[in-house]
């Protein structure tokens, strides 16, 4: 055989088992033996053809050896075998020989071994995967994971060993399940109510969870943001159709007693200088809702507590006298600590009492919670079902509770000497707030009012027995049908704020799940009830007649009861499915609940000219328990939910403080204003120096707060160095330059931060205390002076004096017509602009800030902590000269505390290489300051901070408190405040045609922008 013949063959042969041989080899020499069955020997065929055929015969061949085997044979068939060829021709050629018998026993235990040798390499394992993913990819399933039967069937056998090896294998369940084992609770109401220990819920918390960023706010979780992007849908929901809110967390106090005492008592926690009191006439007969400021008693102007709403219970029909008089106080949660305090001190409450409101089980114990939410061993891995003892079994009930009430204190207090009872009812009620004009339309259309009770219908079945008796009495029914009449003349109104401001409506409504559409639609005015002009006319004018303010949501017992024989949603959907003719409307009869409800006008934006009545609507008051009952009907009538978020929003566009933010002199804003400040400390040191501004460079001294009382005392500061004249040569004779004609011009730059440092060693000798700052950061600094400014020391007010207000709005305008124009101003009933006109005010309030409003004359939009500051006299010069003028531009600031940090770190790196040997030390060493020194931050201000009015090169002002770019009017308007002192020093400096202009820059830019500055009240 030929070489190449050879590599053939052998490249045929190499994958051959070793285990397969032919029964003799090769001859080596002519006196070999053939042990084949005793026959002759026989020859291989050569031909080429024929190899194939001869290979086919050896796979199947096994070798026969006799009993006593020649070793010749042996060797010679290993010998042919070890060779790569395998076919070597010997001295007489080549030959092999065929076996012409096969013995079956040995035949089948060669190939029984080779079958086990397959099986085996075939059922183990040679990677971690699993059988269904040694499939091919396009034959893998889903379901083979988890159903054996759908793998291929050689393959199903040894995926049932490993499914039965896995649920060996299976460990206890974890706490984190994913969301469907969350929500298949044992006992789902019970895990709910654990989740509120901290936090509690609303009625609609899980509504909003589903839709809503939820935010942990005030001891309640409440929705934030929606997740899809409806900014501009809010706005246009609030402007054009209606926007609905969830106002459940506001809390509500509730005062008894005489109308005397009451009157008396809380008289001192206000002043009508800022409005109307408890004792108005509209809001006294419960006609109308008030708003008002509340104080520490007889400590107006400073030391507010923040503001309310109050309401009064009519006393027409209920027989009730000025002998017992109902007042509910709504406050914002922030602001319940601090006025309760105040109210029980004043109405002389020490003696708490049980009240007949129900307080719901806060907590439960260990051992009732253990036993609750402990499972058996033979639960885990399995389908946990209910176990209910058939119509014996008593369903949990979701506790409602007040996430600013602490569980061991009382709720009701009584005064043994007043007799006042002050009870607190914060989510006993469900409070809602409709936004737009066709909030009424769909308050009309989602509510029908409560049919009336006759003689001929059952009266044993029904749970309703207070309506019953209601409509017993002609009078109560006389009243409810003009109540009735009255709430279907709103749906042709256009608008909420045709109505007097505050108006209450009292009213009974049927259940509104019955009246529920199939699909959520939209509501529009309804134009035929425009047509009764004369009562729609009178309604306009006179508002809700006094009788009609009446509501059984008063009487707390019939709110119990309503609340307890509430229809479920299972019950009534269960009814709704046995109607004979699907989809038509369901009829309960007496069975039907009849809920008392309370509607209450919101005027919307009041001050100001411009956009009067925008954002005006309605809100409902609600018993509790029927939140989703109202919630849902009202969406599917086309409201559009809002969160906390358009709260805001809609605070902004009706140019009002929002709460607490706004409320700088409020010990709620103090804590907001820390907390903000906090937050954003933390979140500008998450990102590096480089990917963060430099606030030291840019000027700004406080970006994370408003140094409130320091602004205050620095242009008190101002004031009297222009007063003494033995200063007209020094700084302060500069200053005295500022606040008058001159042009505030501070000097630049590397000047401006040495003059600042001397300026603010000598202005805060004396008040360092108040203003100062020794932490590493503004946001610090606002801790200092809030703490300082909650003193009673604290000269720090915002002024709400509302003639003066009036006069300062007067002020603020421009003269068109000059000098002459501005001196014509007294005609309007207010005096001009001169010294001896403003300095009562400032004696009265020497540290008041001023609430305004700006609006940006060019492009940009401003933003939270924007300083609002004087403009120079040069910068009118160029707005003059070219209207495009944008604004001044700040140079840029050194940074005094660079060098200080860089040998902070080189201090740190020292230290660290020296305390390498001990790990304990390190970590000591590396959290201790320098040297007795503050932690520096590289881009915030350290230490105490300097003259914040003078230290850039425009005097400041104020702050910004809200900002944004404004739909409403196409340009950036902003809300904040300023320094009455320097607000009547810029306005007593400027040209009249300029007055009220101010400049608005922002604390991560150098950019001044022009706007105007108004005072609207």
């Amino acid at each position: 055989m030929s070489n190449a013949k050879e590599r053939k063959h052998a490249k045929k042969m190499r994958n051959q088992p070793t285990n397969v041989t032919l029964s003799s080899g090769f001859v080596a020499d002519r006196g070999a033996k053939y042990h084949n069955g005793g026959g002759k020997p026989f020859r291989a065929q050569k031909q080429e053809p024929f190899s194939g055929t001869s290979r086919q015969r050896q796979t199947k061949m096994t070798h026969y050896s006799p009993p006593e085997p020649d070793g010749n044979e042996h060797s010679s068939s290993k010998i042919m075998f070890k060779k790569k060829g395998g076919w070597k021709a010997g001295p007489e050629g080549t030959s092999q020989a065929i076996p012409k018998y096969v013995t079956a026993s040995t035949f089948a235990q060669a190939r029984a071994a080779e079958i086990s040798a397959m099986l085996k390499a075939v059922t183990q394992k040679s990677s971690n995967s699993l059988v269904f993913q040694t499939l091919p990819r396009h034959m893998r399933r889903r379901a083979m994971s988890h159903n054996v039967k759908r793998l291929p069937r050689r393959l199903q056998e040894i995926a049932q060993k490993e499914a039965e090896k896995a649920v060996h294998q299976k460990k206890e369940h974890s706490k984190n399940k994913c969301h469907k084992a969350r929500r298949c609770h044992i006992n789902r109401v019970l895990e709910f109510n654990r989740r509120q220990k901290k936090n509690r819920w609303l009625e609609t918390h899980i509504w909003h969870a589903k839709r809503f960023h939820m935010a942990k706010k005030w001891g309640y979780c409440l929705g934030e943001r929606p997740t899809v992007k409806s900014h501009r849908a809010c706005y246009r929901a609030m402007t054009n159709r209606c926007l609905l809110q969830d106002l459940s967390y506001y809390c509500c106090l509730e005062l008894k007693g005489k109308e005397e005492e009451i009157l008396k008592a809380l008289s001192p926690m206000c002043s009508i200088d800022t409005g109307l009191t408890f004792a108005a006439v509209h809001c006294l007969s419960g006609k109308r809702q008030g708003s008002l400021m509340l104080y520490r008693a007889h400590k107006y102007p400073r030391e507010m507590l923040g503001p309310i709403t109050f309401i009064w219970k009519s006393e027409g029909t209920s027989g009730e006298s000025s002998e017992s008089r109902q007042l509910w106080i709504w406050l914002h949660p922030t602001l319940k600590q601090y006025i309760l305090e105040e109210i029980k001190t004043v109405c002389q409450c020490v003696e708490p009492t049980k009240s007949t409101v129900c307080v719901p089980d806060l907590l439960l114990t260990p051992s009732q919670e253990e036993s609750q939410t402990k499972l058996p061993d033979e639960k885990i891995g399995k389908k946990r079902k209910r176990k209910d003892d058939g119509e014996n079994a008593k369903p949990m009930k979701k506790f409602v509770g007040d996430g600013t009430r602490d569980p061991h204190r009382s709720y009701s207090w009584i005064s043994p000497t007043t007799g006042i009872l002050i009870s607190d009812l914060t989510m006993e009620m469900n409070r809602f707030r409709l936004i737009g004009p066709l909030s009424h339309s769909i308050l009309t259309e989602a509510l029908k009012a409560a049919s009336v009770h006759t003689e001929g219908e059952d009266r044993e079945t029904t749970p309703h027995q207070w309506w019953i008796e209601t409509c017993k009495n002609p009078d109560s029914v006389s009243l409810h049908h003009r109540q009735e009449a009255i709430f279907a003349l709103l749906g042709g109104i256009t608008s909420p704020a045709e109505i007097p401001a505050g108006t209450i409506l009292g009213l009974t409504v049927g259940d509104p799940r019955i009246n529920l559409p199939q699909k959520r639609s939209k509501v529009l005015p309804n134009p035929e009830i425009r047509q009764d002009n004369e009562k729609v006319r009178q309604l306009l004018l006179e508002g809700v007649p006094v009788e009609c303010t009446h509501s059984f949501i008063w009487n707390q017992a019939i709110c119990k009861s309503v609340t307890e024989n509430k229809i479920s949603d299972q019950d009534l959907n269960r009814k709704r499915s046995e109607l004979l003719v699907p989809g038509s409307q369901l009829d309960l009869g007496p069975h039907e609940s009849k809920i008392p409800v309370l509607l209450i006008q919101q005027p919307g934006k009041v001050t100001g000219d411009d956009q009067r009545g925008w954002g005006s609507g309605w809100d409902i008051l609600l018993p509790k328990g029927w939140g989703m009952a109202f919630w849902i009907p009202l969406i599917y009538r086309g409201a559009r939910v809002g969160g906390l978020k358009e709260a805001i929003m809609h605070s902004q566009y009706k140019r009002s403080p929002y709460i607490p933010g706004d409320f700088p002199d409020c010990p709620a804003g103090v804590l907001f204003a820390e907390e903000q400040a906090k937050d954003l400390l933390e979140k500008y040191k998450r990102r590096p120096p480089a990917k963060r501004p430099n606030y030291v460079k840019l000027g700004t001294l406080a970006p994370f707060c408003c140094p409130w009382e320091q602004l205050t005392q620095d242009w008190e500061s101002r004031v009297q160095a222009q007063e003494e004249p033995s200063e007209a040569s020094s700084p302060g004779g500069e200053e005295s330059d500022l606040r008058g004609d001159k042009t505030p011009c501070a000097p630049t730059s590397e000047k401006t931060h040495q003059v600042s440092g001397d300026m603010g060693t000598v202005l805060h000798v004396s008040s360092d205390h108040k203003g100062g700052m020794d932490t590493q950061c503004p946001a610090q600094t606002g801790t200092e002076w809030v703490t300082g400014q909650g003193a009673p020391s604290s000269l720090l007010c915002v002024l709400r004096n509302r003639a003066s207000l009036k006069q300062l709005s007067a002020w603020c305008g421009p003269s068109p017509r000059g000098s002459r124009a501005a001196r014509q101003v007294p005609g309007r009933g207010q005096q001009e602009l001169t010294r001896e006109a403003f300095l009562p005010i400032l004696d009265r309030f020497p540290r008041a800030l001023v609430w305004v409003s700006l609006s940006l004359l060019g492009k940009g939009s401003p933003e939270p902590h924007t300083m609002i500051c004087v403009p120079a006299k040069e910068d009118f010069l160029q707005l003059s000269q070219d209207r495009l003028y944008r604004g001044p531009q700040e140079a840029k600031h050194s940074d005094p505390f660079k060098s200080q940090i860089q040998k902070q770190k080189e201090k740190k790196k020292v230290e660290k290489r020296q305390n390498q040997g001990c790990s304990v030390s390190e970590g000591l060493e590396a959290g201790r300051p320098v040297a007795g020194h503050q932690a520096l931050t590289l881009g915030l201000w350290s230490g105490p901070l300097p003259d914040v009015t003078s230290h850039c090169s425009r005097v400041l002002l104020g702050f910004v408190t809200q900002g944004d770019f404004s739909m409403a009017v196409g340009c950036g308007e902003a809300l904040g405040f300023v320094s009455l002192t320097g607000l009547l020093a810029m306005l007593s400096s400027q040209p009249p045609l300029q007055r009220g202009l101010v400049l608005l820059r922002p604390p991560a830019s150098l950019q001044y922008r022009f706007a105007r500055i108004a005072i609207e009240v």
